[in-house]
């Protein structure tokens, strides 16, 4: 119960690591703004049954790619809940070509979701933050934010860039209570990375363990995905008094991944 009484938003968060790192949190007390594009009220529903009695979890639809639904997103949390104490940047989409190929639409939209967003949501939910002078900022990065992989320039792009944002908020705000951190995950057994796995299995004739093993295999020494629940307590971490002086860290969680 060590968040009871603060409000978390978490952008992306219907499914997959968002979710997860939705249900720690309100798991250790934290009210909830959900948002993203998949089940809301199923989403609403395994985060409430683990919230203490008392913890509220809302949902907003905003469209990560607009500015405008950001904002309006960012305000009707704090109408909501008067304030904004745990911001976590984690919408993301990918597409996957080599650059001369390259939709300029894709382009366009993985840099702005899985950048330009959290962009957005930091300037407007920031200033409440230095006012109360406690926040938290966690932007959900990736082992692509700290190194690369062919043919996914615009989600390497986007993320390298949201490491680099991390590190200047985290100078801006570092005489604060307010801290920014990122949290760099390798693969993570998503509902959309099991789509991944299904599609190789098939492909190449194998069973679905050994489609996860040669998948892993390529990047992941561990050979072990990282769960969102794993995720999810690392960001509990990164709101507790523990962290109150790591600022500006963007930590893999990658089973060895950027050891290599």
């Amino acid at each position: 119960m060590m968040l009871k009484g603060k409000v978390a938003l978490v952008t992306g968060s219907t499914s997959g690591i968002g979710l997860g790192i939705a249900t720690s949190l309100a798991r250790h007390g934290a009210h909830l703004m959900l948002n993203g594009f998949g089940d809301a009220q199923g989403a609403q529903a395994a985060v409430q049954a683990v919230a203490p009695a008392g913890t509220r979890v809302l949902y907003h639809g905003a469209d990560m790619s607009k500015p405008e639904q950001i904002e309006d997103l960012i305000h009707s949390a704090q109408r909501a809940f008067d304030h904004v104490d745990i911001l976590v940047n984690n919408a993301g989409i990918q597409h996957v070509a080599p650059i001369e190929d390259f939709p300029v639409d894709r382009w366009d939209a993985v840099i702005a979701i899985n950048l330009n967003s959290a962009f957005h949501t930091t300037r407007l939910a920031l200033p409440a933050m230095r006012s109360r002078n406690w926040g938290r900022i966690i932007n959900i990065a990736s082992a692509h934010g700290l190194v690369a992989s062919a043919n996914k320039s615009a989600y390497v792009a986007a993320k390298h860039g949201l490491v680099g944002m991390t590190k200047s908020v985290a100078l801006e705000t570092a005489t604060t209570g307010v801290t920014v951190n990122a949290i760099c995950p390798g693969w993570v057994l998503t509902p959309l990375v099991q789509k991944q796995v299904d599609a190789r299995a098939a492909a190449e004739g194998l069973s679905l363990d050994d489609a996860k093993k040669a998948l892993l295999a390529e990047k992941q020494p561990s050979l072990q995905f990282t769960t969102p629940e794993q995720l999810g307590e690392l960001a509990v971490f990164l709101c507790s008094e523990a962290a109150n002086n790591l600022r500006g860290a963007a930590i893999n969680v990658d089973g060895g991944w950027v050891a290599q």
